[in-house]
């Protein structure tokens, strides 16, 4: 029985262009649906840290990984465990025309402890922040309010405790050709 499960991969990654577009074609050539994709600057300048969450089997995971290292921007990849710290960014966009249906949402992100960014005469923008089961479980309570528009950021994750990303396995300056090497 081949087991596949979600995957969430932590990869540190040069902070320039061109980078996202070479690690989703490894992703695309392999065969493999990226889930859910999370890209930002990290703590120092000149890297950014990608959040990838995949559906594969632990030995394609490895596999993949593997894969990453050996590209020229990337200078870690990280399985996360299954303890690490997980959110998502969500808006959602409801229906809310009347008085009481206004209410109904006020009640429902006070629950889930989501925020009102906006409000008009015929809808309400919420912004909720948390593990995917909270983003479903509130997105279910909504559909009464009518969901206009919904917007996913994707996870970001970080594991707990004091590992970090930084991967001492790979030898210092492996991939740098003609660049600079601290």
């Amino acid at each position: 029985m081949i087991n596949i499960e979600r995957k969430t991969l932590a990869v540190l990654v040069d902070n320039e262009a061109g980078v996202l577009s070479q690690v989703t074609r490894l992703f695309s050539r392999k065969g493999y649906n990226i889930e859910s994709i999370a890209v930002g600057p990290t703590e120092g300048a000149n890297t950014s840290r990608m959040t990838i969450e995949i559906m594969a089997t632990r030995a394609a995971t490895e596999l993949l990984c593997n894969q990453l290292r050996k590209l020229f921007p990337v200078h870690s990849v990280c399985i996360l465990s299954d303890e690490a710290i997980r959110r998502e960014l969500v808006f959602i966009k409801v229906g809310a025309a009347t008085a009481e249906a206004r209410s109904e949402v006020v009640q429902i992100a006070n629950i889930f402890r989501a925020n009102i960014i906006d409000v008009s005469t015929g809808s309400m923008t919420l912004t909720v922040i948390g593990e995917e089961s909270k983003v479903e479980a509130i997105h279910r309570l909504l559909q009464k309010a009518t969901v206009l528009e919904m917007v996913r950021a994707g996870s970001v994750a970080l594991e707990r405790g004091d590992n970090t990303i930084n991967d001492e396995t790979k030898e210092k300056g492996e991939f740098n050709y003609g660049k600079n090497v601290l």
